[in-house]
């Protein structure tokens, strides 16, 4: 199992938001900056989120932004942004949240593929925490694995 492409331009660090649909957003951002999303995709997680709750705040401190396969999506890709100031979600557990990570699938076999290479990253109990202390592209590219 291997991550999503994790491009240098799909990662921000120290954002700012207001609260999750501008952290959200910026993770959609960061997507379509990558080439993997059209700019239309935050809308469609931030939905995907308003109908559901927020079920994508995986663990505390980590959110897994996504929707599903559909024409916003152009390739398989993820995206990174770690936020200066963590927001609440609203989830009972596992907020705040200070690292959003936004995913891109082409297909249903693909997202879970990809949401299992994601989930071994954080196997690592510190992975959420130095992500979000993460001062450079490098530092969070090493920690997601990728060289």
């Amino acid at each position: 199992m291997t991550l999503p492409p994790l491009p240098q331009s799909a990662i921000v660090i120290a954002a700012q938001a207001a609260d999750w649909r501008a952290a959200v957003t910026l993770a959609g951002d960061a997507l379509a900056r990558s080439g993997a999303a059209r700019p239309g995709y935050s809308g469609e997680m931030i939905r995907m989120i308003e109908e559901h709750g927020p079920y994508v705040v995986i663990a505390p401190g980590l959110a897994l932004a996504h929707a599903r396969p559909g024409p916003d999506v152009l390739a398989e890709g993820l995206s990174i942004v770690t936020l200066a100031t963590p927001v609440n979600f609203g989830h009972p557990y596992n907020d705040p949240v200070r690292v959003i990570l936004g995913l891109a699938v082409t297909s249903s076999s693909e997202h879970l593929a990809a949401v299992a290479a994601v989930a071994n990253v954080f196997n690592d109990s510190t992975a959420i925490s130095d992500l979000a202390a993460a001062t450079s592209v490098e530092e969070v590219l090493a920690i997601m694995g990728v060289s």
